[in-house]
């Protein structure tokens, strides 16, 4: 009978355990949006969105050429949007900011990432030291993680460039054969870097301190139609934006399906082809809902 009752307790505490992994009450709760500045000049089209730990929220707001800087507090956007607007800037996408602070933007025009202070000053472009041939590339995307290091989709010279938080370089990987176009590259807390092919919906990973990506998952096109972003939470779960197909796919660390969240529309709560999300410890999820001109906030519910 021991022995019985031994068994029954370590299922219960494995459950319990595996529970808070699990992926059937995960759901994305709606909070508010974002249309436009304090001045009351409307978003068009913002592409980009980074957020800190804090109350920091980016949005790079495409189609008027510039960044906003939110305070979001308490699940509210408090008064006093700061507007960056520089010659230097032209078309601002993909948007991070590091552990300083500093803002990071890739202007899809120009083909260059460019770094800001806090502030929103111009510091200059960031260019690559100590690269191995051919020292040109050309960014697709890019993504600065907790250590403040620097990973870059160069579809130049098919690669992901890893440099060190000023700017050095530490080493790269080579993008996979036969398949791509690569659209989006992040690291998990474990240090894996996982690259993105929006074609074939199709994920792949690199450990930390490897030469080479390996297939996470197969083709996820069951599930997404055109993921153009991707980006992971604290537990290493992993969120795809499918940009044509209006969604948000969650996947675990293993790349197995978890949920598939929103549908394409207008309404608050939906989507129409969204662009990168950020999401910080506190599982506020920030959306740039491309073609409705509007960044989405949610919360994480589980």
């Amino acid at each position: 009978m021991k022995i019985f009752r031994l068994i029954a307790l370590t299922l219960i505490l494995v459950l319990f355990f595996l529970a808070p992994f699990s992926g059937a009450a995960i759901k994305l709760k709606y909070i508010t949006s974002i249309y436009s500045d304090d001045k009351g000049i409307a978003l068009e089209q913002p592409e980009g969105v980074a957020c800190d730990e804090n109350i920091l929220l980016i949005v790079a707001d495409t189609g008027n050429g510039r960044l906003l800087q939110y305070t979001f507090r308490d699940e509210a956007i408090e008064l006093g949007t700061i507007e960056i607007k520089l010659d230097q800037l032209l078309y601002p996408v993909k948007t991070e900011i590091n552990s300083r602070g500093e803002i990071y933007t890739l202007d899809r025009r120009q083909r260059r990432i460019i770094r800001l202070t806090p502030e929103g000053t111009f510091i200059g472009d960031l260019r690559p030291t100590g690269l191995p041939s051919p020292v040109s590339y050309v960014p697709r995307s890019f993504h600065i993680d907790e250590n403040d290091y620097i990973y870059i989709l160069d579809i130049l010279s098919e690669r992901v460039l890893i440099l060190n938080p000023e700017g050095k370089y530490v080493r790269q990987i080579k993008l996979p054969e036969k398949y791509g176009p690569f659209s989006d590259v992040t690291v998990d807390f474990k240090g894996t870097v996982l690259l993105l092919d929006g074609v074939d919906g199709m994920i792949f990973s690199a450990s930390n301190g490897s030469e080479r990506f390996t297939p996470l998952t197969e083709s996820l096109k069951k599930y997404v139609r055109f993921p153009s972003s991707l980006t992971t939470d604290d537990r290493g779960r992993i969120y795809l934006v499918d940009r044509n197909g209006g969604s948000i796919i969650i996947l675990g660390q293993d790349g197995s399906f978890l949920e598939r969240q929103f549908d394409m529309g207008w309404k608050e709560g939906r989507l129409n082809y969204p662009a990168q999300m950020c999401i910080n410890k506190k599982g506020e999820i920030f959306v740039a809902d491309t073609r409705n001109s509007r960044v989405q906030i949610f919360k994480l519910v589980e």
